[in-house]
């Protein structure tokens, strides 16, 4: 296994233990993988309609709100890429997620929404490991019947002959 590799099957396991983490709220667990030390106050988030938050302070508490009001979560990750490069990496994904509303009064599971968001991590070496330093993740807006020309390629694009 090249050091290439190595790296990055480390960057992807750092990746996977910060969404097992929020999907298990386990602020111990995020609170291990969100970058410390003189970068702190760089750390930012982005969630899906949020403003940017910034600090490690901020990011934490975001997580701890998130984890307290939501019932269940569980991630499912797909077109992960990961680039290193030198002490920072990239790592872009999509987060199909499930979310659920409290149980119902059987005992069964709340009702579950589905969602699509697209989100880029950046991770930095340090001496304990890779550490998240920045998660910006942007919800899927499009629907199954989008063009395969991309975005704002419908009615109305420039080139359109229908305008």
């Amino acid at each position: 296994m090249s050091p290439t590799t190595a790296e990055a099957r480390a960057v992807e396991a750092a990746n996977q233990a910060f969404y097992d983490a929020v999907e298990t709220s386990d602020l111990d667990a995020l609170e291990a993988i969100v970058l410390t030390g003189p970068l702190a106050e760089s750390v930012s988030v982005v969630h899906p309609g949020w403003p940017v938050l910034r600090g490690r302070r901020e990011v934490l508490r975001s997580y701890a709100l998130i984890m307290a009001s939501t019932e269940y979560i569980q991630f499912f990750l797909t077109d992960v890429e990961v680039a290193v490069d030198g002490d920072t990496a990239l790592v872009t994904c999509t987060e199909n997620i499930l979310t659920g509303g409290p149980a119902e009064e059987d005992g069964s599971a709340g009702s579950l929404v589905g969602g699509l968001v697209v989100a880029t991590n950046v991770f930095r070496r340090t001496p304990e490991g890779w550490r998240l330093w920045v998660h910006h993740g942007s919800p899927v807006l499009a629907d199954d019947e989008e063009s395969d020309d991309g975005p704002g390629a419908g009615p109305g694009a420039a080139g359109d002959p229908d305008e």
